[in-house]
């Protein structure tokens, strides 16, 4: 093969790379809508174990379908424990705050602040000083998030919705940081479905101490399904495809289209309007989310998710 094929064959792949990743980004951003669409007695904390279930189940089936058990699993302990740990706060806290505060701010919060919360946590577990982006875009999260507070909207922004969110996003943060040293030693397949199979059993005692009877409910298990195979299984194995032929500062900016598809399908799907305060609020978080993503060189990102 000459060079030019070379060429030819690499960008081929990098343009295939970057639709898989904002494919996957748009699937998670159905995640908030979908919740609002299960039935009567659906609580978020149910919802959230489920959606863990169902998905950790997913990435199981498809990492044993993949052969990526041949070598045993051999992850080192503590970061393997942090890391489901920490998604599995993600789920109660991000449901619980998009229930309380809408889809469109419930999502944006959660995503706009997990890279705040990420750089402070290099800075204080792994020593690694941040930049004056950093420092920036926390600055935008914060005016952004007390915007979101003050600005009022048909739909009450409840300031513990969007404690909840920012919760959240420093739960995924959490998972981000420890995953990495998982991601180092063993495949992407392997270590999604032990970290969200050890999350789903984090949560079993929810899943069983709630009442789960939406689930037979007319809608509950297409509800449940979506969340757990699509917005878990399909899009994370989506993500991980992707990210092998592009950046990561390339994959982290496409998945911009998450908070982008949540807020989209608040305001037209649902009927949720912000007053204008608000919409600045959410403008600033977005561009915080722009000075930690365009143009940051590859190495100093890490992978990004819902």
């Amino acid at each position: 093969m000459n060079q030019s094929q070379a060429d030819g064959s690499s960008g081929v792949r990098s343009i295939g790379g970057q639709w898989l990743v904002l494919a996957a980004a748009i699937l998670w951003g159905t995640t908030g809508t979908a919740q609002v669409f299960a039935p009567e007695g659906a609580t978020p904390l149910s919802v959230g174990a489920v959606r863990l279930v169902f998905g950790g189940l997913t990435l199981l089936v498809w990492a044993a379908a993949r052969g990526s058990f041949r070598n045993g699993i051999h992850l080192p302990l503590r970061p393997t424990l942090v890391a489901a740990g920490g998604i599995a706060v993600y789920q109660v806290c991000f449901f619980a705050g998009v229930a309380r505060t809408g889809v469109a701010v419930g999502t944006i919060v959660g995503i706009g602040t997990a890279p705040v919360w990420s750089g402070a946590l290099d800075w204080l577990i792994v020593g690694q000083r941040p930049g004056r982006r950093w420092l920036l875009a926390t600055g935008l999260a914060i005016i952004g998030s007390t915007l979101l507070i003050a600005g009022g909207s048909s739909i009450s922004v409840d300031p513990s919705g969007v404690l909840l969110a920012m919760g959240a996003g420093l739960a995924y943060a959490v998972y981000t940081l420890a995953s990495k040293q998982l991601l180092a030693v063993r495949s992407p397949d392997l270590v999604m479905a032990v970290i969200f199979v050890l999350g789903a059993l984090i949560l079993l005692p929810i899943f069983f101490g709630s009442d789960l009877s939406w689930l037979t409910e007319p809608g509950g298990m297409v509800v449940a399904v979506h969340l757990g195979v699509i917005t878990v299984g399909i899009a994370y194995a989506l993500f991980a495809r992707g990210l092998t032929a592009i950046a990561a500062s390339s994959a982290v900016t496409l998945t911009m289209a998450e908070p982008l598809t949540a807020a989209m399908l608040g305001l037209v799907v649902l009927g949720e309007r912000l007053a204008p305060v608000a919409l600045m609020g959410i403008a600033l978080l977005f561009a915080g989310l722009a000075a930690l993503s365009i143009g940051q060189p590859a190495a100093e990102k890490g992978e990004k998710s819902s």
